[in-house]
């Protein structure tokens, strides 16, 4: 059965927590977004999937493989499975979404 939802009208997250709600899934991908407000630095995640993220609003500061990147909106990239990497700050409003591939 089809139906709409929206990306924007879900729960903001408590300060230095993220919340994930998975948007589509099958056997090979996963669709997430996933609403961040850390002043900490994040889990550390080094993952069996291919990973493409983009940060829809906010801003955040990720580390990937020991290199650190300052993200705004818009901005999105690709983390090869078995590449360490984990957020270390975001502004209070960073919304991501997050494709995953095996």
């Amino acid at each position: 059965m089809t139906h709409v939802q929206n990306l924007y009208l879900k729960e903001e997250p408590n300060e230095n927590s993220e919340l994930f709600s998975t948007l589509f899934q099958n056997d090979s991908l996963k669709i997430e977004s996933i609403r961040s407000w850390l002043k900490d630095p994040g889990e550390h995640y080094n993952q069996e999937q291919d990973e493409w993220v983009l940060l829809l609003s906010g801003e955040a500061k990720l580390e990937i493989d020991n290199q650190t990147f300052d993200l705004k909106n818009g901005d999105y990239c690709f983390i090869p499975k078995h590449t360490p990497h984990r957020v270390l700050s975001t502004s209070k409003n960073a919304l991501w979404l997050g494709i995953f591939s095996s």
